[in-house]
């Protein structure tokens, strides 16, 4: 898969338009960038790459979002599959309370069918390696996982999303609840990780899109319709976005202005 090809990917809750029809190329082995004032629907188009838009009661989504062969909107296509394809990190780190570390990470390969132990064992380590936590937690796997610091619980977030092997990896506002150290660790784990995924971040920090991302997307609010719909208005090199937009409405938000 070399990218995920989204055409007019309209969401809505219930009757109301949330943003404005979605046209856009996202490409695998980068990190694309969602950046935008608060209200444009950042973080509803990144739900709608997973379905997990339509999880909320009344919420729903047209459009086309093709993931190599595989339009996700597509009737007969299942939800719970697609998102083990599009894994999802959300801002608050989510280590499930109930569970140990161990689980924590588990816990969605056994939903999809990995019952031995020793598979498990293996599959569990991979991940907690990829999200470089293994050697902070091998001798706590046992330990409940909202026991370890917020960083650490957001690697375990990412770990676990790591461990049914999606091709996306979308990431909303990861670091908003970080410190500045584990902010770091986040961002150089997602450098890392882009050379075997297609990565999606939604973040309100310009600075770290312009750190991280290969290239940016600039949602706006648009109101000349009477309401308040979000909408894409420019795509590019992250390098171009922020010294050289297309756009003025690009310019004047990313030079504080508007926003």
């Amino acid at each position: 898969m070399s990218s995920m090809l989204i055409r007019q990917l309209t969401p809505f809750y219930g009757s109301r338009q949330a943003v404005k029809p979605v046209d856009m190329t996202v490409r695998a082995n980068q990190i694309t960038a969602i950046i935008g004032p608060s209200g444009c629907g950042k973080s509803t188009i990144l739900r709608c790459l997973n379905r997990m838009h339509e999880t909320i009661r009344g919420a729903y989504a047209t459009g086309t979002v093709m993931l190599g062969d595989t339009d996700i909107y597509d009737p007969k296509e299942d939800p719970t599959m697609i998102r083990r394809r599009v894994g999802m990190v959300f801002q608050q780190p989510v280590a499930l309370r109930t569970r140990n570390v161990y689980e924590n990470v588990a816990v969605g390969l056994r939903l999809h069918g990995m019952t031995n132990k020793a598979d498990l064992d293996g599959a569990v380590e991979k991940a907690l390696r990829e999200a470089v936590l293994w050697d902070e937690v091998k001798d706590v796997l046992d330990k409940p996982g909202n026991a370890l610091s917020g960083g650490q619980q957001q690697r375990l977030s990412i770990a676990r999303a790591l461990a049914v092997k999606p091709d996306v990896l979308l990431l909303d506002e990861p670091c908003s609840a970080l410190d500045p150290f584990a902010t770091v660790s986040i961002e150089e784990l997602l450098l890392t990780l882009k050379e075997n995924l297609m990565i999606i971040i939604v973040t309100h920090n310009m600075q770290q899109a312009a750190r991280v991302s290969d290239e940016t997307a600039v949602f706006m609010v648009d109101t000349s319709s009477g309401q308040a719909l979000g909408e894409l208005v420019e795509l590019d090199a992250t390098s171009k976005v922020f010294t050289e937009p297309r756009e003025e409405r690009t310019e004047l938000y990313i030079s504080g202005r508007v926003g």
